[in-house]
């Protein structure tokens, strides 16, 4: 892992783990109940293959594709669930942020802010982040090359936050579609810091289901393989219990019973892959 800035999250060292690090969660929190058996869930198979996790789910989706799309259950009662899923499982948890003064009251209970894509750019919002102490998790927008992420990274830095990392989710690619170019993976390396490979939004299709994002599911287990091969920090996956049924994001939503079986295959490449990392 040399050359690359690690720290810790809570009990997970983002970028000089043994193993590859987990993001894993439902893509929104849909009850109190249902974030925390899915956290649960999640603890339960990520322990067993000693593979450091850390939860995530959003309190508010603000930019699905339709009005009438569910978003979450807001900041106050978001917060309160995420607060008691740190509290009964001790996993560090993660969720987005939208607006710049969502940044100090999300902090207080998060161990990570993310940055969405879609406003990956926006400098007040980075600055935020930065400034909240949390660790921040900039998600490389659809519409930027990885060598432009560096000026992402420049924006938290500025505050002295060093506790960053970057998720690649895709390009654009024409409308309604993403690519993945697996040579982002060593360019946003080279900048110095931990990167991760979101699987499941890699295989979004925006929009492309009229008012909601579609998805190509089937391509997660190749897309996954594929980064780690290619040499990564961290994966991000969002499961739910059931995907068809999920109000956010299901067609890219991996199911919960998939979860230790990938995993396992995946170790077994970053066993091979990760001496040369």
């Amino acid at each position: 892992m040399s050359g690359i800035h690690s720290f810790p999250v809570g009990n997970v060292t983002i970028g000089a783990g043994e193993t590859f690090f987990l993001i894993a969660g439902p893509c929104v929190i849909e009850s109190d109940e249902h974030v925390l058996r899915m956290a649960r869930a999640i603890q339960q198979i990520a322990a067993r293959l000693h593979v450091p996790l850390i939860f995530k789910s959003s309190f508010d989706k603000a930019n699905r594709t339709s009005i009438q799309s569910f978003r979450g259950p807001g900041l106050e009662k978001g917060m309160e669930a995420l607060q008691r899923v740190k509290s009964e499982t001790g996993l560090p948890v993660l969720t987005d942020i939208h607006e710049s003064w969502q940044a100090q009251p999300v902090a207080r209970v998060c161990d990570v802010l993310q940055i969405p894509a879609f406003l990956s750019r926006q400098t007040d919002l980075l600055v935020a982040a930065g400034n909240s102490g949390a660790a921040v998790n900039i998600k490389k927008g659809q519409f930027v090359s990885p060598q432009e992420a560096r000026h992402a990274i420049e924006k938290v830095r500025s505050t002295g936050n060093e506790r960053i990392f970057v998720t690649e989710r895709g390009s654009s690619f024409g409308y309604n579609n993403l690519v993945v170019d697996m040579r982002s993976l060593p360019i946003l390396r080279g900048l110095g810091y931990p990167v991760v490979l979101d699987v499941t939004h890699g295989i979004q299709l925006p929009a492309g289901a009229g008012n909601s994002s579609g998805g190509q599911p089937q391509f997660i287990e190749t897309l996954a393989r594929a980064g780690v091969g290619a040499g990564l920090d961290g994966v991000f996956m969002e499961f739910h219990d059931n995907p068809a049924a999920a109000l956010s994001d299901g067609p890219t939503s991996v199911s919960l019973e998939k979860l230790e079986p990938l995993l396992e295959r995946l170790l077994a490449i970053d066993r091979v892959v990760r001496p040369w990392l």
